[in-house]
């Protein structure tokens, strides 16, 4: 039988010190985020949600890496959620770090080859005139 733990969760990103009191996310932002959240199904294009995020998280005039960081679980559900909760304690100090591991873990091959046969067509269709 499982006990609820009376831990704090641990955590998975380890957010910059913000030097700014004003630092805050209103909640519509997080509601903005949330009703454009990904889903990790592999028809999902994860460099456009990442385009939407930074679109979206954009818009607060405050320390852009910090925003990020704590936004960004934020726009993951279902098994994105789920992945970003399996990340070791701690590996996450940087935005770049955190787009890096998402984007090795949701560009689906399925998208690198598409990308492929759209740039070998449009090359093919340049030459031919």
């Amino acid at each position: 039988m499982q006990t609820p733990s009376t831990e704090e969760p641990h955590a998975i990103i380890v957010h910059p010190t913000v030097e700014d009191n004003n630092f805050e996310i209103k909640p519509a932002l997080i509601y903005l985020v949330q009703q454009n959240q990904f889903f990790g199904s592999p028809t999902e294009d994860s460099n456009f949600h990442i385009s939407t995020f930074l679109r979206l998280s954009g818009t607060l005039n405050a320390n852009q890496e910090a925003v990020r960081l704590h936004l960004f679980p934020f726009s993951l559900r279902d098994k994105a959620s789920a992945w970003f909760h399996s990340l070791e304690v701690g590996p996450i100090t940087s935005w770049d770090q955190m787009r890096r591991a998402f984007l090795t873990r949701f560009f689906h091959l399925s998208k690198t080859v598409q990308l492929r046969k759209l740039t070998s067509c449009n090359q093919n269709s340049h030459f031919g005139n």
